[in-house]
């Protein structure tokens, strides 16, 4: 229906305490977060670029639908641009969020109470995502061949 155009309307996130904000704004906020990107590219590390526009993309919900599925993989590509890499490896931090979507959610939610307070804080989204990208590359170092002995985590 309004597929790859903002929301017309402002909308509600069933099973979320967030309330995006409104239609009206959201050309500008999605314009700020770009620039935020832009600023930080340099001095930010691919894992906090992705947090921050997995947090904030899903915060301004710019789209009527699909705006998790936007901010997943606009996150991934991102990380990769930034990390001057394919990232390889299997499953993928999109994948793994779909599987489980609680780790994800509550990252969200973080990262909201911390905007609350003035802050911009994706520390739990930052945590999340890396733990997710060392699973995926180490499904593509068991497939290249490595083994992972589970006795030198601990």
């Amino acid at each position: 229906m309004y597929a790859g155009n903002f929301r017309p309307a402002g909308m509600e996130i069933e099973g979320s305490k967030h309330e995006p904000p409104g239609a009206h704004l959201v050309p500008e906020l999605i314009e700020e977060m770009c620039d935020y990107v832009n600023e930080n590219w340099e001095s930010s590390t691919p894992i906090h670029l992705g947090a921050y526009l997995m947090w904030r993309l899903n915060w301004i919900h710019p789209f009527a639908d699909g705006n998790g599925r936007t901010s997943r993989i606009l996150s991934y590509v991102v990380m990769s641009i930034r990390a001057q890499s394919l990232l390889p490896g299997t499953p993928t931090i999109p994948d793994q969020i779909v599987e489980n979507r609680v780790p994800y959610f509550d990252a969200l939610d973080a990262a909201d109470e911390a905007w609350s307070h003035g802050q911009v804080n994706v520390s739990k989204m930052e945590a999340l995502l890396a733990g997710m990208l060392a699973r995926q590359l180490a499904g593509f170092y068991e497939f290249a061949g490595g083994k992972i002995d589970a006795s030198e985590d601990s």
